[in-house]
């Protein structure tokens, strides 16, 4: 027989959280033949923007099929739904709170349905861990075959968040940090198709609240140790790191503070 699909887990339960086993468990009790990826369990607390970033970056990256759950939940036990959705042949299962902009944006979702059907959930459903009571139990008994049609009623749009966009005039372009990855890097909203026709040497400066880097390099070893340098980083987005160290902790910079190209 064919092993079941993968199951992915997205949380901002922290690195060795129990809570995390837990739903491992729920999960492995329905599936024993599970599969579980953990995808990241470092997205800072209840950033749902955060999360829907790291679904969008990881999530098309696995097989079709994958069944990926995502649980940054600010606002669980309250009236939002928790959905299941298929988005560019990948299945996930999440809150209803925006943590699908991005890669709704991408490819319209084929299917939208509610998780309602109680048959697919633990028979005590807390009200502040559906993560364990029921997207856990729904992703489970999908791995073991359950059709999708079975977890609930059709789901209307899905709510979306705003995502900055970086702004492009003459020479220069004007964007922010979005995310800091584990390494302390700085990741940008400024994308590599902005930076088409941009200079890389030492003509154009890169400002990041006071501190300020010119070039843009191609990776982290084109400069010394302990030089704050700028390229573009794996996700096709202008990064600014230290080389060697912790950009984020060195410079005090955290998401949201404002980035500047300029030539």
């Amino acid at each position: 027989m064919d092993a079941p699909p993968l199951i992915t887990l997205t949380t901002d339960f922290g690195v060795g959280s129990a809570y995390v086993a837990a739903m491992k468990g729920v999960i492995y009790s329905i599936c024993p033949a599970a599969r579980i990826v953990d995808l990241t369990h470092a997205v800072p607390p209840q950033d749902v923007a955060a999360g829907a970033r790291a679904l969008a970056d990881v999530a098309p990256l696995f097989p079709p099929g994958t069944i990926h759950v995502a649980v940054i939940d600010p606002g669980v036990g309250t009236e939002r739904s928790i959905v299941y959705a298929e988005i560019a042949g990948q299945r996930l299962i999440c809150p209803d709170n925006g943590l699908l902009t991005l890669l709704a944006a991408r490819e319209k979702p084929r299917k939208i349905r509610a998780i309602t059907e109680r048959r697919w959930m633990r028979a005590e459903v807390s009200a502040t861990f559906h993560g364990r009571d029921v997207m856990a139990p729904a992703a489970a008994h999908l791995a073991a075959g359950l059709d999708p049609e079975q977890l609930g009623p059709p789901h209307g749009d899905l709510v979306t968040l705003a995502f900055p966009g970086a702004e492009k005039v003459a020479n220069s372009i004007s964007g922010e940090v979005v995310s800091i990855d584990s390494f302390g890097n700085l990741v940008t909203n400024i994308k590599r198709e902005m930076l088409e026709g941009v200079p890389t040497d030492d003509s154009v400066a890169i400002t990041c609240d006071e501190h300020e880097t010119r070039g843009i390099f191609t990776t982290y070893g084109d400069q010394p140790d302990l030089t704050l340098i700028a390229l573009i980083g794996s996700t096709d987005a202008l990064e600014l790191a230290i080389v060697g160290e912790s950009a984020a902790i060195m410079l005090g910079v955290r998401a949201g503070t404002p980035v500047t190209v300029a030539w």
